[in-house]
């Protein structure tokens, strides 16, 4: 597993990425990817400066978990990157022409992400591709 299995040691990677890129300091390619992804949401980054990793970001205390949001934007340029599943680079291509910018078609794009990952977890099963890139394409 890249990250480790523990949620504060994830969490400390987006706040040493975040660390090192506001110091101008070289950065592996993860953090790179990480830091741009604090770069542009900026209500997240006081969160990550501060270093509340231990904060339990819930949605029955009506809260955003920031390293959720961010962490589906990091699996989701990923999936971008390699094509996986087949043709989601073009529907984020269409999305972001549509939207007039890559991050706000990935706005789009993360709530489709989060429900088959949440209905793939729930019922302990591999996320279903087919009705994934099913829900991407009624985006567009």
């Amino acid at each position: 597993m890249i990250f480790g299995e523990d949620r504060s040691e994830l969490r400390q990677m987006y706040a040493d990425a975040w660390r090192k890129f506001c110091a101008d300091e070289v950065l592996t390619p993860l953090e790179a990817q990480i830091a741009a992804v604090v770069d542009e949401h900026p209500e997240y980054q006081r969160i990550v400066t501060e270093g509340n990793i231990e904060t339990p970001f819930t949605a029955e205390g009506g809260q955003t978990n920031p390293f959720l949001h961010m962490g589906l934007h990091l699996a989701l340029r990923e999936q971008v990157s390699t094509d996986r599943p087949a043709g989601i680079a073009a529907i984020h291509r269409h999305l972001s022409q549509r939207q007039g910018d890559p991050h706000a078609a990935e706005h789009r794009m993360l709530e489709a992400l989060a429900e088959t990952l949440w209905e793939a977890q729930g019922e302990n099963r591999a996320p279903d591709e087919a009705k994934y890139v099913a829900r991407l394409r009624q985006l567009s």
